[in-house]
């Protein structure tokens, strides 16, 4: 595979691969990515002052809201979303953008390439790539139900009797969000980013309107505070950990986002206005808890003043609508991303943009999600039922893309080995206390996140391994090329006009395709046509790799063609390309054959056990056809069948 420098311009991604030349238009369309950040990436992140408060004062967990409780509490929120959030993904895990693209796919296919030379470090790597993005479909499944569940539950303070009504709307909710997915990133961050603008500045508002009226909790921004909280309160702060760390949940959106955005808009969106915001809203909550610590069951709306209630609670569902947003379109980009390196099957993949090739929508996924989310708040029914289910999740993938992002600053950014192991000691000590305090939540409903990770997790393991597996017995059933080349040429065969293109994974091998045409139709083509389609570990394969031909002699040739994981393979306009290489193709005189392998599912070979041999013969039979994934037309398509063994 080709090997591409990491890229280290701060508008890396999206955002720099469209900008205009001149200065004004790129300052106008800077604002306008900053402006979508905040529609689509801040929504989760920005909607935690919601439930954070409320969950850490849990009775369960036996804390008081009495004044150095609360400033304690604060100082732990202050110092875990500076040293989390701002420390940890803004300043140093959103420097490792694969051309641009993020989240722990690419950053799995960063630090493979790191550790090139050493397999069972790939591996590693590989497998824990795959555990983090696992969890993330968890998180990307309870997000949506929190947050939207605990928006419309304000309905409860203002009037208790509409309680029974906060499941149906909270349904109807989430099932117009998804609706609306398909119109893609840039629409719905462009209609998103005004009413996030709004919630930020009211959420800074209202934490204003009380710090002044209660300046002592301003103390919290000592971490000493948090230190004497451990201290005063020894196992019971380990429980209030575990709903601290919700105001950190959308953190690794932040990174997952970068494709559709770019670095910079991001880090800029996120120093010059959500944190700040974010802060004075969560100490406008401890200073109403100062005064008034029967507020402790919905601090977030008895901070608001009264008449602005009902308004508020309007516009926490609009924001919660985008909190989930946030998450859905990084499950778009990380399962996106899983296609194209192989590890789950092929899907149908929706470029929603012309300008920022991050920016994707695949149907199938949203489906999936839609049902699960809809699913999940059914069964749980409030967002305190949720909050046990909610951060074990994002804690795994924080201390995954922790161990990752350090491999890729030593093996890569040549960082010095104290200060890798430094960092990683600060970052990881942070991350394996903040996954301790939610293990403690798994009877409470911590074991749903895990089920759906684990579900995930088989599912791609599965596909990565059974595409291994299947690749193998179609080498090891093959005939050499070379010597049939031979053989064609001493004895030839009947030509008819046009080209052949055979879709085969093993350049070396006669392709089944090719046999049975000559076998049953007894000709060959004028022009026969290896083509072997390969996806790089780097989002956009460059003009100079994206295509390799080799001529076999006879007009026989092999063809590479090379795509990015970030890429929509479109083999025909990549064939034309040939033309530049002396090999030029008539689309309208070009016939593609391809074989379409019927999996067979036998306990009696090696490999893997007999249920996921099954479970990866049916996910083969369901993948989108190779031919509608590489855009081949079907009218100038032949498929053949043959009948595999694994």
């Amino acid at each position: 595979m080709s090997e591409q420098p990491v890229s280290s311009n701060p508008a890396a991604g999206a955002a720099n691969r469209s900008e205009p030349a001149d200065g004004a238009s790129v300052h106008g369309k800077l604002r306008l990515l900053v402006l979508g950040a905040l529609g689509v990436v801040f929504g989760d992140i920005g909607t935690s002052p919601l439930y954070t408060m409320h969950e850490t004062f849990l009775p369960e967990h036996g804390l008081h809201p009495h004044p150095e409780t609360v400033i304690g509490v604060l100082s732990l929120v202050t110092w875990t979303l500076i040293m989390v959030v701002a420390v940890k993904y803004v300043s140093v895990v959103m420097r490792a953008d694969n051309k641009g693209e993020g989240g722990i796919m690419a950053l799995m296919a960063l630090a493979q390439r790191a550790v090139r030379g050493s397999n069972r470090m790939r591996k590693l790597v590989m497998l824990m790539a795959l555990l983090g993005g696992a969890l993330f479909f968890g998180d990307s499944v309870i997000t949506p139900s929190i947050s939207v569940l605990s928006a419309v539950e304000g309905l409860e303070v203002a009037t208790p009797a509409l309680s029974r009504w906060v499941v149906p709307i909270t349904v109807i909710v989430l099932f117009g969000l998804f609706a609306l997915q398909r119109h893609g990133t840039a629409r719905v961050g462009a209609l998103f980013g005004p009413v996030m603008t709004i919630w930020f500045l009211a959420l800074a508002a209202v934490g204003v309107w009380n710090v002044i009226r209660a300046p002592a909790v301003l103390a919290a921004l000592n971490p000493w505070y948090a230190a004497q909280f451990f201290m005063a309160h020894g196992k019971t702060s380990m429980l209030a950990l575990g709903s601290v760390v919700l105001c950190v949940t959308g953190a690794e959106a932040l990174y997952t986002d970068m494709g559709h955005f770019g670095r910079f808009p991001i880090r800029a969106a996120w120093f010059g206005f959500v944190l700040p915001a974010l802060l004075l809203n969560y100490y406008g909550q401890g200073a109403m808890l100062l005064h008034h610590p029967e507020a402790i069951a919905n601090p977030f709306y008895h901070a608001v003043p009264d008449w602005a209630l009902y308004p508020m609670i309007g516009l926490a569902t609009l924001a919660t609508v985008i909190a989930s947003q946030a998450v859905i379109s990084g499950a778009f980009t990380v399962f996106r991303q899983a296609v194209q390196l192989g590890f789950m099957p092929r899907m149908q993949v929706v470029q929603t943009s012309r300008e920022a090739i991050g920016q994707v929508f695949l149907p199938w996924i949203n489906r999936v999600l839609m049902i699960s989310v809809i699913l999940t708040v059914i069964a749980f029914g409030s967002s305190n039922a949720l909050a046990g289910a909610y951060g074990i999740a994002v804690t795994g993938t924080m201390a995954i893309d922790t161990v990752l992002v350090m491999v890729v600053a030593r093996r890569m950014w040549h960082w010095n080995r104290l200060l890798v192991l430094l960092v990683l000691l600060v970052f990881l000590t942070i991350d394996i206390s903040y996954f301790g305090a939610n293990t403690l939540k798994i009877p409470d409903g911590g074991w749903f996140p895990l089920a759906l990770g684990l579900c995930t997790f088989t599912i791609m393991t599965t596909w990565r391994r059974g595409r291994d597996l299947l690749v193998r017995e179609m080498q090891q059933g093959g005939l050499a090329l070379k010597p049939f080349i031979e053989a064609m040429r001493e004895h030839p065969p009947l030509r008819v006009p046009g080209a052949a293109v055979f879709l085969t994974a093993n350049q070396h091998a006669v392709p089944h395709a090719l046999l049975h045409n000559l076998k049953h139709n007894k000709v060959l083509h004028e022009r026969n046509v290896l083509l072997t389609v390969e996806m790089l570990e780097t989002p956009v394969a460059d003009p100079d790799e994206r295509i390799r031909i080799d001529a076999m002699g006879d007009e026989f040739y092999g063809i590479e063609l090379h795509f990015g994981f970030a890429e929509v393979p479109n083999v025909p306009q990549a064939l034309a390309q040939c033309a530049r290489a002396g090999l030029a193709f008539d689309m309208m005189d070009t016939t593609f054959f391809l074989s379409r392998e019927n999996i067979v599912a036998d306990k009696r070979r090696p490999g893997m056990a007999l249920w996921r041999d099954k479970l990866f013969a049916f996910m083969a039979r369901n993948a989108l056809p190779a031919t509608a994934f590489f855009q081949i037309p079907g009218n100038r398509l032949i498929e053949l069948g043959a009948q595999v063994e694994i």
